[in-house]
């Protein structure tokens, strides 16, 4: 699948197979012995737990130790401090994902100062330069995921309708482009479609956000959620306020997929591929510390994913077997449509 994005710094995308390790590469890192630090933005999201199983099961097979693995709860402040901590143990490489930009830049130019190897996953910091201030970046195509989940949408409004689009307050290049691409596709295909746009500040506030967009915006006919979990908060707000409303947004969670199958407010995902793209990151890194050419930015398509294929794709995301309300969901919704 084409890869529609462009990275940070205006780099075509090069595929996941462009950093398969060979047999080689995997008995030189066994004979490295190398030690790398994990630096994630949150640990509570399913999204991250099957980022780091993708990493943790690369890094096995070639014998890499995983020193720690840094929860950083969304706090810029705690981001710096794990990296400034990490930096006297002295990895070969840490691999992080910044949860701010210019607040965090310093404490992962540092880093790479230290001599050592810095991995980005979804987002760099203000002023950073790959090849000079890190490795690589590795991350979904945001701005595919963004188009596909303006096309879901948008078969669910009739002529005139108004969207609210939910976006992250904090600068940040994955859930950015999301946006971005969101709006553009909107634009060029559904111009009688109106936006309004509202950035929340946290995943606990989204839901009191998309109800103050709706009070000022009482014709708005559906919403999009920058990713899974703040959707989440949205759907239960909107809930809890009599409005049923269609909801689109990015990353196939457990709550998402339940809704989607459900025939809830969820109408359709664009579905990130964390295993996948923890596997990347955990590739680039062996070869950058062997000493090897990488690209700049590695990118992984995403997935379309309807109550019609949630269950299929639910496997292929999380590699494993969809839990039981998303699959007896999916059957009563498919049975009543053929009854």
């Amino acid at each position: 699948m084409t890869i529609s994005g462009l990275g940070p710094h205006g780099e075509r995308a090069a595929p996941p197979e462009r950093i398969a390790l060979l047999p080689d590469d995997i008995a030189a890192a066994r004979m490295g012995r190398f030690r790398v630090a994990i630096v994630l933005h949150t640990m509570a999201s399913d999204w991250a737990k099957q980022q780091i199983a993708g990493i943790m099961a690369t890094f096995g097979d070639c014998e890499t130790a995983v020193i720690e693995v840094v929860d950083c709860g969304f706090a810029p402040e705690a981001q710096v401090a794990a990296l400034d901590r990490l930096r006297g143990e002295k990895p070969d490489a840490i691999i992080s994902i910044p949860v701010a930009n210019s607040t965090v830049a310093d404490a992962h130019r540092r880093v790479s100062q230290a001599g050592i190897r810095l991995l980005l996953l979804d987002n760099v910091p203000t002023g950073l330069l790959p090849g000079s201030d890190y490795v690589a970046l590795v991350s979904a195509d945001n701005f595919g995921l963004g188009t596909i989940a303006a096309a879901f949408l948008a078969k669910q409004l009739a002529d005139g309708a108004a969207v609210g689009v939910l976006s992250y307050h904090a600068e940040f290049f994955a859930t950015n482009e999301r946006e971005i691409a969101f709006n553009k596709w909107m634009l060029t295909n559904r111009p009688d479609v109106r936006l309004h746009v509202r950035k929340f500040d946290s995943i606990q506030t989204a839901g009191t956000d998309a109800l103050a967009l709706l009070k000022r915006h009482n014709d708005i006919a559906g919403y999009f959620v920058v990713w899974d979990t703040p959707a989440m908060e949205v759907v239960k707000a909107l809930d809890r306020a009599g409005h049923h409303l269609p909801v689109t947004t990015v990353d196939l969670g457990r709550e998402a997929a339940i809704n989607l199958a459900s025939d809830g407010m969820i109408c359709g995902i664009s579905a990130q591929q964390p295993y996948l793209q923890g596997i990347a990151v955990a590739q680039t890194c062996v070869l950058a510390l062997l000493g090897k050419q990488t690209p700049d930015w590695v990118a992984l398509p995403g997935l379309a994913v309807s109550s019609d294929n949630v269950v299929e794709s639910f496997q292929k995301v999380w590699r494993k077997q969809a839990p039981r309300e998303v699959l007896v969901s999916a059957k009563l919704v498919k049975d009543h449509s053929a009854s």
